[in-house]
């Protein structure tokens, strides 16, 4: 038969034993406590702070010592609603902000403060219309960095009993109202619209200057090409006139030369058809007389000879010399009618040629 005191012992004993091991594991796992990377652990002892517990393994004392709610210690971005405020030109204006900050003192985050995100929201909207609320609303859309600087030093000043660093402060947008955008709107496409005018008539005058500039070049071009011309054909001219004196000159014509030259300018005269006035020179009669007295002496020379008995004539000789008197005959005859034709339609020209003679 089985003793009933033992039993009831052996029970106890096994009870015991198992509260025992149940109080050791809950005294061990209050006691050790891991504290992840970029965390930070508040211990209060007896409801006092003890101690700031870093990462890693960490020992507590059981059922005295206990464990705040960890603390992020690393960078945080936090953006809050838009916010509306009022400009120094009495326009409302709805502005986003974001603010970067970091908690460098646990102790200080979980003491100094009761809920260190809203205290950071109302001191970032406090500070926002402050700033904004000096500036009208071009200044604001046009001094964000002025404005986030502004901000970032206000913030970090005042939270920094707080255990907190405000790194930068950022405005995320700012939205004037419908009305105000759409004035901005139109004012911004008529500036640009006097902008691209602006730049239309630059071009246009641009153009218009390179194109005179382009014709003067052009026009002092062909003048240099005409004078160099010019030049040239004043230069052959004047070597082929000395050419020719020279060549006068040189071959020492006489009077009766002159006088044939004479005769054979006559025709070019007269030549061209649209020629409705001939004016003759003094020059002109005084050669055909020299011509005539020239061939005139031969023939009378000619005539001596025939009447002496002694030379016989020469056929060929006097018939050359009978011809050539001729000719100039009819010479100075067409050169008379030619100046008397002249005086009759020209009497002033006519009068002209006769005082030159």
């Amino acid at each position: 038969m089985v003793d009933v005191g033992s039993f009831i012992g052996q029970i106890f004993v096994i009870v015991l034993l198992l509260v025992i091991a149940i109080f050791v594991v809950v005294v061990i796992f209050r006691s050790i406590r891991i504290i992840p990377q970029a965390y930070a652990g508040i211990v209060e002892r007896l409801g006092r702070y003890q101690r700031t517990l870093s990462p890693g393994l960490n020992l507590l004392v059981p059922f005295i010592d206990r464990l705040r709610p960890l603390v992020d210690m690393r960078e945080q971005v936090v953006s809050f609603p838009p916010q509306p405020v009022i400009t120094e030109d009495n326009l409302v204006v709805s502005i986003d902000t974001v603010v970067y900050f970091q908690v460098t003192d646990a102790r200080a985050a979980t003491y100094e403060i009761a809920n260190y995100l809203s205290a950071v929201e109302q001191l970032t909207t406090t500070t926002l219309r402050n700033v904004v609320g000096g500036l009208n609303l071009e200044e604001a859309l046009t001094s964000r960095d002025n404005i986030n600087g502004q901000l970032r030093v206000v913030l970090d000043e005042a939270t920094g009993k707080w255990g907190l660093r405000v790194s930068r402060v950022e405005l995320k947008a700012i939205d004037p109202p419908v009305s105000i955008q759409d004035s901005m709107e139109k004012q911004m496409r008529a500036e640009r619209d006097r902008r691209a005018a602006i730049l239309t008539a630059e071009g246009s005058k641009q153009s218009q200057i390179l194109e005179a500039e382009g014709r003067r070049q052009s026009e002092i071009l062909r003048a240099e090409g005409d004078k160099q011309a010019a030049v040239l054909r004043a230069q052959g001219e004047a070597e082929a006139i000395e050419m020719v004196f020279d060549a006068i000159h040189a071959g020492e014509p006489d009077d009766k030369l002159l006088a044939y030259q004479y005769l054979q300018t006559l025709p070019k005269i007269a030549d061209s058809a649209s020629s409705k006035l001939w004016v003759i020179p003094s020059e002109m009669t005084e050669a055909l007389k020299g011509i005539g007295a020239a061939f005139g002496g031969r023939a009378e020379e000619t005539a001596r000879k025939e009447t002496t008995p002694r030379q016989k004539p020469t056929g060929p000789k006097n018939a050359a010399a009978d011809a050539a008197l001729a000719a100039a005959r009819e010479a100075a005859s067409a050169a008379d009618d030619i100046a008397t034709e002249a005086r009759k339609t020209t009497p002033g020209a006519a009068g002209g040629a006769g005082e030159a003679r």
